[in-house]
């Protein structure tokens, strides 16, 4: 009898260390890239912005590398969200209320208390207003990299409250990306869109069982949705909700089951390509005197300070008053150390933060270097951060269940 698949979940903490360290060195290089001495420190940025398509969007314009990667290949990272979405919600770890309440609480105040502290510090610059959700995000590749390091000293409790966290974030930030930074609206197109939807709802219900009907089906909702003004990175959220899923509570993922075998396909693609490919795209910054004097301006301040204190304050924060009244106890085989050192890994915000940094400040491309400067200050300092109270915590004696 041949052996059955690992869980979605242990791929993905197990494959998502890994892509967190190769994210860390994308960027690593991307920066070093982009301020070499003279011609070649062009070359970095020449390259993702060389026309290699057609004129797919009126609104985009020609096709650079720089938009295929941004809206083309970061749909299917955002499609194998929504499959660890629909799984974690069908029979994972938010399968009941009792599991989905504290990540809930966390995941909430976590995308909230960052948005009031950038939206404090940039007060006085209305301009910048559209930037609050830049740092509303956590990036689960990058704080699962930071635990990976940490071997033993970090229960798995807290790698998998974080995943936790990090997928009901990961709605929250879908949800501000379709709501708050679409713009021009098609009426056609997005109707065209709703029909695809639709379509793959009902294939879903007539028992299609095949993936190739679907992925065909994901395509025309990309298309149609880049057409519509919506962000096109969406349809991969709305195409992974149409796919079936086999059951399978306590046990591993159903080798027959579509949504299953689409994840464990493209898991590995998205890992350790798309997602690091992002990173290489979009994290090179030129450290030129501009740069640095804009290290203490108001955007780069209120982004970095968001993620470093806002994320801690929030998670932390309602994790403590949630078991305080009595609504849910704290992650088990964890001290209230171990759980603020998760709370600052929380304030890695490096995907999902740059993705939203380019959505929200279109055209304005100082505004987004500057955006940049903030989210890698503020991640590496979230990272050292988490790393050093982890590093040197202990666990506690005994502790109280995670409730539910």
């Amino acid at each position: 009898m041949s052996e059955r698949p690992l869980s979605a979940l242990r791929n993905f903490l197990k494959g998502e260390a890994g892509s967190g360290i190769l994210l860390m060195i994308s960027a690593a290089v991307a920066m070093i890239m982009a301020n070499l001495p003279g011609a070649a420190g062009h070359v970095y940025h020449d390259m993702f912005h060389a026309v290699t398509g057609p004129v797919l969007a009126p609104a985009l314009g020609p096709m650079t590398v720089h938009l295929w990667v941004n809206d083309g290949l970061m749909a299917i990272f955002f499609l194998l969200v929504g499959l660890e979405i629909k799984r974690e919600f069908v029979d994972g770890g938010l399968s009941t209320w009792e599991r989905r309440r504290l990540p809930f609480i966390a995941a909430g105040a976590g995308m909230i208390a960052p948005a009031l502290v950038y939206l404090a510090i940039t007060t006085g610059e209305p301009a910048l207003a559209r930037g609050w959700a830049i740092p509303a995000a956590t990036d689960i590749a990058f704080a699962i990299g930071v635990l990976a390091l940490l071997g033993s000293r970090a229960p798995a409790s807290i790698k998998l409250f974080l995943t936790a966290v990090a997928i009901v974030d990961d709605m929250g930030a879908v949800a501000i990306i379709a709501l708050a930074y679409s713009q021009g609206l098609d009426v056609m197109a997005l109707s065209g869109a709703f029909a695809a939807l639709l379509f793959m709802f009902g294939m879903n219900r007539v028992g299609v069982r095949a993936l190739a009907p679907y992925l065909i089906g994901f395509l025309l909702l990309w298309y149609l949705m880049l057409l519509s003004g919506v962000h096109a990175t969406i349809a991969g959220v709305l195409a992974a909700i149409t796919i079936p899923v086999n059951r399978t509570p306590g046990a591993p993922d159903a080798a027959d089951s579509p949504l299953h075998r689409l994840e464990h396909l493209i898991h590995p693609w998205s890992a350790y390509l798309i997602v690091p490919l992002f990173g290489f795209a979009n994290a090179g910054i030129t450290l030129n005197g501009a740069a640095i004097g804009a290290l203490l301006s108001p955007l780069p301040i209120g982004v970095a300070l968001g993620l470093l204190l806002g994320k801690q304050l929030g998670v932390f924060g309602s994790i403590w008053l949630a078991q305080k009244l009595g609504i849910a106890a704290r992650p088990s085989g964890a001290s209230w150390v171990q759980i603020y050192g998760m709370a600052l890994l929380c304030g890695i915000g490096f995907t999902m933060s740059l993705f939203i940094g380019a959505l929200a400040f279109p055209g304005q491309p100082l505004l987004v270097e500057e955006a940049k400067i903030g989210i890698l200050s503020g991640s590496l300092l979230s990272a050292l951060c988490g790393y050093a109270v982890l590093r040197f915590a202990s666990s506690p004696r005994s502790v109280a269940p995670v409730a539910g």
